[in-house]
Parts: C-alpha cells; sequence; structure tokens
C-alpha cells in the first residue's frame, strides 16, 4: 500500500517550538537512537564526540545564510530572495503580490527591484539596479513558526560557525550545536548545500511518491571527496549533508558540483551515510520522512512520542538527535 503524508503526522505542543536557541551552542540535549535496537539515550550535545568510532569521519554543511528578506516598510513591501540568476537577477517571493506586477520598480535595500517576469508558481524574477546591500538591509529569514522578527542575536546563532559559503535562506540546523571547541576535538570535513525555501514547503500530495522535491545547489570538493572514500563511516550532520551524499551514484564519491532534486523516504536505501544527527522536524515533513528512511518509520514514531513526553526542544532551534548503530 503506498505511503501517505498522514503517516508521517504528529501532534506536537506549542510550547515545545524553541523560537529562541539554548544559551550556548553545545547545551542542547541529545536523544541517541540506536538503529539496530531502537534503544533510547538521552543525553547532551556536548557527549557527541563520544559517540564516533575509530575510522569515522563528520562531514558538515558549510553553507552560509544570506540575510534574504528585504523590507521596504513605506510601501507595505516584502521581497524574499531564493536563488540568484545570474548579475543582479534574482528569484524571489514577494508580498502583497498586486503591488508587484511587471515593470513595478520598489525601492529597497539601497537599491531599485524591478520585477522583470512572474513565474507560473508565483515567483518574480526581480533585476537589482545595483546589488542589494543585504548587510546593511537584509534580515535573518527566520522560520515562519518562530512566529517573531529577526533580531541582532539571530545573526550570530542563526549561522554555523564554519558557515562559509553564501547562498542558503535557511540554516543547515544540525551544525547550529557545533562549536569550534568541538570541530577541534573530532575528524571532519565539509561540503555545501545552499538550503532553498522549499525546505519548509509542507507535502501537499495525500500519496508522497507524488510530491515534487525543490531543487538545491551542492558542492563536494576533491579533498572533501578523499576524505569521505577513506572514512570507515560518514556521520552527516543533518539532512542537507545526507541528501548530497545520497544524491551521489553507488561506489567512490566523485569531486561534484550540481543540483539535487532527490526526495528520500521509506524505503530509500542509503548508500553513502553511515550515521545521521539531526533536529526534530515538522509534522508531514519531507525531512521527517528522510529521518524515517534512515531509522525506520516505528523507530522515528517512538523516538518522537519520547521526545514529547521528555520535554525536547523542537525544530531550528531546538535539541538534536543522534541516529547511530
Amino acid at each position: 500500500m503506498p505511503a501517505s503524508v498522514c503517516d508521517y503526522h504528529y501532534d506536537l505542543p506549542p510550547e515545545l517550538i524553541a523560537n529562541r536557541p539554548a544559551p550556548n551552542r553545545d547545551g542542547s540535549r541529545m536523544m541517541v537512537v540506536h538503529r539496530s535496537t531502537g534503544r533510547i539515550e538521552h543525553r547532551a550535545f556536548r557527549d557527541f564526540p563520544d559517540y564516533l568510532l575509530k575510522g569515522d569521519l563528520v562531514v558538515l554543511n558549510d553553507s552560509r545564510v544570506i540575510k534574504a528578506r528585504l523590507l521596504a516598510p513605506d510601501a507595505g513591501i516584502e521581497i524574499f530572495l531564493l536563488e540568484n540568476q545570474g548579475g543582479k537577477r534574482w528569484k524571489c517571493l514577494v508580498k502583497p503580490g498586486r503591488k508587484l506586477r511587471v515593470g513595478a520598480r520598489i525601492p529597497i535595500a539601497g537599491t531599485v527591484a524591478e520585477v522583470v517576469e512572474i513565474l507560473p508558481g508565483g515567483e518574480r524574477i526581480i533585476a537589482f539596479d545595483t546589488d542589494p546591500d543585504l548587510d546593511a538591509h537584509g534580515h535573518m529569514p527566520l522560520p515562519p513558526y518562530f512566529k517573531r522578527p529577526a533580531d541582532q542575536s539571530d545573526d550570530e546563532r542563526y549561522q554555523t560557525v564554519f558557515a562559509k559559503s553564501s547562498g542558503s535562506v535557511a540554516a543547515p540546523t544540525a551544525g547550529l550545536h557545533f562549536t569550534p571547541e568541538i570541530l577541534a576535538k573530532i575528524p571532519h570535513t565539509f561540503l555545501t548545500l545552499h538550503v532553498g525555501a522549499g525546505t519548509f514547503l509542507p507535502v501537499k500530495t495525500n500519496r508522497i511518491e507524488d510530491h515534487e522535491m525543490h531543487s538545491e545547489n551542492y558542492s563536494i570538493t576533491p579533498a572533501a571527496a578523499e576524505a569521505m572514500n577513506s572514512a570507515r563511516r560518514v556521520v552527516a550532520i543533518g539532512t542537507t549533508v545526507a541528501r548530497v551524499l545520497e544524491s551521489q551514484p553507488a561506489g567512490p564519491i566523485q569531486p561534484n558540483s550540481g543540483s539535487t532534486r532527490i526526495f528520500i523516504h521509506p524505503p530509500h536505501e542509503f548508500q553513502h551515510t553511515g550515521a545521521l544527527l539531526t533536529n526534530f522536524h515538522l509534522p508531514e515533513s519531507t525531512l521527517l520522512m528522510l529521518v524515517s528512511a534512515f531509522a525506520g518509520r516505528e523507530s522515528i514514531r517512538a523516538a518522537y512520542a519520547e521526545a514529547i513526553r521528555e520535554q525536547y526542544r523542537f525544530f531550528s532551534y531546538g535539541d538534536c538527535m543522534l541516529l547511530t548503530d
């Protein structure tokens, strides 16, 4: 029987949604789920290095979040940058759409934005007269479930300490728990996947197989590929890393740049991901389906029920889960 999106529903008390980070990055709680037995441990993230085995390699996503929300308060307009199309042209979400028809010109972010095309999904292609000054005028693109505007503290905390390559419009949140001190203790390498706004899109089809996944750009360097191929086990930090890894053909990982639309759900057989650190995900989301493929739907269902009973903090600024052998 085909899987239904309802199979991935759970009820979350709203007070468990973390809309602020823990005081310290490594102070988050970490649920450890042993895939072979379903056994659950309750630990702190600072214990993460204790679960690495000899020959393991931790792989992290070094994409940097851009301040993608641009506001023109006087005009009541918001432009959300999605993807650079080359030069000063961007694919964007806008609101309200009625004010941003083709040809509309809006002063915003220290420049002027002109709508040059409306795409079938309602997105706009916008050409800016000069590059928008995101540092001075942009706002961190916090997830909508935070139900608050970004403030100055988010400029630091909604960014990993190792963020390097600008391009994401959402943080690779499993990486938010890491500190320079923890990184110094563990063997690790980086790849890049620029997280798109589609990461928050719900699955709107009843049959999950009918869902159309968004595309995201990634890059694997020669050094990262060599390190992964030499590892006994690859420990993926976040679903973004797992998506890049599982997008690659079976066999040794090759240096590569491209885009992926991979939709990982049961009964996907993982080729390159040996363990996975991830945050707790939204009900009925593609990310919940990915972790269910990795550890088993019933195991994840039980783990999430346990997390709710134990008052774990959920979503982007929340606690994390290590899925290991």
